[in-house]
């Protein structure tokens, strides 16, 4: 027994320290950790019979950036007077760090606590083992750098020859040389191309992730680095961290990622990650292997994802959204240089306004300008068909020449997809056909497995199907140069989407600089190409509505007023589809109110009325309705019937004309051509019961 145990160390506790640095480690290096547990005995055979093992720290690095119970609760009990000596294999196990090594001997030498590794025991009050282990400490320090550094430079360049690979992203597999190729597989080879064709289609990551849960469409996602997949739903995490990354424009990116620490109140640390832009990378090798897109189309997509951004700190004017502002995200204010938002109101989204109130939300400034975005936006869409509808023409006979040539993304989606579960059933007959029929314990699982595969494919089948009956319904492609030649009737159909809209405007319109004065708002667009447009719009009023009503509609209701109520004027109009400026449906309100508006005079009612209805006249007339409405319609009395369900107007001095009362109390002959009347002599086929 050595000299530097005392009798005094031998009545408190031994502690046995027990730690790995990695999860590798633990899950690989058995013996390491079974010598360490080892160490138990070594202190019994030194005198100790309480000995106590702590392991809660394996898998956790002794560097300092990583939290220890296990050494928090070693360091406590010591600083307690319990423990007569602390062991461990190596003395690095404790710490790699002066914080924490420095922290346990000043600890161990105020207590009078020994530390013991496999070779030698130490008494911190003797200068020669404090000078020792301070040695010690700092060594394990350097050691643990050092091992960092040249694994660091090894990695370093490594990359500099484009050779190093942390992770290999789906769509690409390791080769036998260290370098990374495209995957065989045509349907992953598919998907990949089938996420970067339908951003440029669609504009927007969002719009592809909701195409591909539309057609249930399922995504490549890497197992490991030999080229297994995993095949999944889609996710916006897994669309993001395609379109983003550089690998599939066939360059080689190392060091986009640098790590930045922070010492909490605790005394802990804390890393986090800050992501450099592609220019800034360690490393960066362009044309490095055969890629999905080319180098310009990939820089076009991180561009439009930079637009498509919704905070205003962004230079883009966000994505296109269902709100009807045409202008959203494209205003400036010329005053401030912040842009304006959008603010709806009203019943519904169709009201709306644009305003200046960044620095009203941000600070609580005073709001710079405010505006209504009807007329803005009408004004903006009679500029933007100026430019487009030239192109409407051959933009739609080169949609329709390339709608035939061009197969759906979803149909080939799916027959990749119905290879692979063929491939799959047919694999797993070929199991259920080599086993032993008796042994059913596997029998029956092949069995199971072949019985699903097989219903795997029949669903695919039918999705095929139902997709194929669905792209055969779909417009003729040689309507697509009828509509291109009136596109602004396309534009203003309610049926065309507003989103749609957005991307044309955003498409052939930078920014559009905005200014207000007491009478206009004056706009100054600034169109693709540097070329720029000034425009003066009269500024609209409280309570001024420049929503129009179609001439044909005042017409209407001014002869409706004549023989109809308001009530049945509004049941009239709407009976005949007819809505107001707004949209709305009409009622008795709306009638009285749009009469005041126009200087239309109420219905009279009284028996001597200038205008008559069918009912009135016929009995004015003293002939049937049915009589009377089919003079009307031959043209022997005068009469206005200005919607399509709406009464007869007749004129009271016109139907009480001789000559027009003598043609309609006689009988009406009738025209060639029509059927002809009964008379008394003319037999019938029906045969009396009696």
């Amino acid at each position: 027994m050595s000299e530097k145990i005392q009798p005094r160390h031998l009545g408190r506790r031994a502690i046995v320290y027990v730690r790995q640095s990695s999860a590798q480690q633990v899950q690989n290096n058995e013996e390491s950790r079974r010598m360490q547990y080892a160490m138990a005995d070594r202190l019994r055979a030194l005198g100790w019979r309480d000995v106590e093992t702590i392991d809660e720290d394996l898998g956790k690095s002794a560097a300092g950036k990583t939290e220890r119970t296990g050494f928090q609760r070693l360091v406590t009990s010591v600083s307690l007077g319990e423990v007569g000596a602390i062991c461990a294999r190596e003395l690095s196990r404790f710490a790699r760090n002066s914080v924490d090594w420095q922290k346990l001997m000043g600890v161990c030498r105020f207590v009078d606590t020994l530390l013991i590794d496999h070779d030698a025991i130490y008494d911190l009050r003797h200068g020669n083992d404090l000078l020792l282990l301070g040695m010690k400490g700092s060594l394990n320090e350097y050691e643990l750098e050092l091992l960092r550094v040249r694994g660091l430079e090894a990695k370093n360049e490594k990359a500099r020859r484009g050779e190093y690979y942390g992770k290999v992203a789906a769509g690409y597999r390791k080769t036998q040389d260290g370098g990374i190729e495209k995957h065989p597989d045509a349907r992953v080879q598919h998907a990949i191309r089938n996420a970067f064709e339908k951003m440029f289609e669609l504009g927007s990551a969002r719009q592809v992730l909701l195409w591909l849960s539309e057609h249930h469409l399922e995504v490549p996602v890497r197992r490991n680095d030999c080229g297994d997949v995993l095949w999944k739903e889609p996710s916006a995490t897994w669309l993001y961290r395609v379109l983003t990354n550089p690998i599939y424009a066939g360059s080689y990116v190392y060091g986009r990622t640098t790590q930045v620490t922070t010492v909490n109140e605790d005394g802990s640390f804390q890393r986090a990650a800050k992501r450099k832009a592609l220019k800034d990378a360690s490393v960066l090798i362009h044309d490095h292997h055969d890629g999905y897109i080319g180098r310009d189309d990939f820089e076009r997509i991180q561009v439009m994802l930079t637009k498509n951004s919704q905070l205003h700190a962004r230079p883009g004017p966000g994505a296109a959204r269902v709100g009807v502002a045409l202008a959203s995200g494209l205003l400036r204010c010329r005053r401030c240089g912040a842009k304006l938002i959008v603010n709806y109101g009203g019943s519904s989204t169709r009201v709306h306004r644009y305003e200046c109130s960044r620095a009203n939300l941000d600070h609580g400034d005073a709001r710079c300008i405010n505006f209504s975005g009807l007329d803005v936006d009408a004004r903006l869409s009679e500029l933007v068909l100026r430019v487009v509808e030239p192109a409407g023409i051959a933009a739609s006979v080169k949609l329709a020449n390339e709608d035939g040539s061009k197969s759906d993304a979803a149909l080939e989606a799916l027959r990749l997809e119905l290879k692979a579960a063929s491939y799959s059933a047919d694999r797993a007959q070929s199991q259920y056909d080599a086993v032993d029929p008796k042994n059913r314990l596997v029998a029956d699982e092949l069995e199971r497995r072949w019985n699903n595969a097989l219903e795997r494919v029949h669903e695919l089948e039918l999705r095929i199907d139902e997709t194929k009956r669905v792209t055969q319904g779909r417009i003729d492609s040689s309507r697509f140069a009828k509509l291109g030649s009136d596109v602004a009737r396309v534009w203003s159909s309610p049926s065309t989407d507003v989103r749609l809209k957005k991307r044309i405007v955003r498409a052939v319109i930078e920014e559009i600089v905005v200014d207000t004065t007491d009478s206009e708002i004056c706009l100054v667009v600034h169109w693709k190409g540097g070329v720029h447009t000034e425009v003066s719009l009269p500024r609209r009023r409280r309570g001024q509505n420049r929503t129009h009503t179609a001439p044909l509609t005042i017409e209407s209701v001014k002869l409706l007023a004549r023989v109809c109520s308001d009530e049945q004027i509004a049941r009239v109009l709407n009976a005949s589809e007819i809505k107001t400026a707004r949209g709305n449906v009409w009622t008795s309100t709306l009638v009285r109110s749009f009469r005041s508006a126009h200087s239309i005079a109420v219905y009279a009612r009284d028996t001597e009325s200038e205008w008559l209805n069918l009912k009135q006249a016929a009995k004015l007339a003293s002939v049937a309705e049915a009589t009377l409405k089919l003079a009307i319609e031959r043209g022997v009395v005068p009469a206005l019937r200005p919607v399509s369900s709406g009464p007869w107007i007749i004129e009271r001095a016109e139907l009480l004309r001789p000559d027009v009362l003598h043609r309609v109390a006689k009988k009406l002959r009738p025209r060639p051509g029509e059927p002809a009347a009964a008379t008394p002599s003319q037999l019938n086929l029906i045969i009396p019961r009696t």
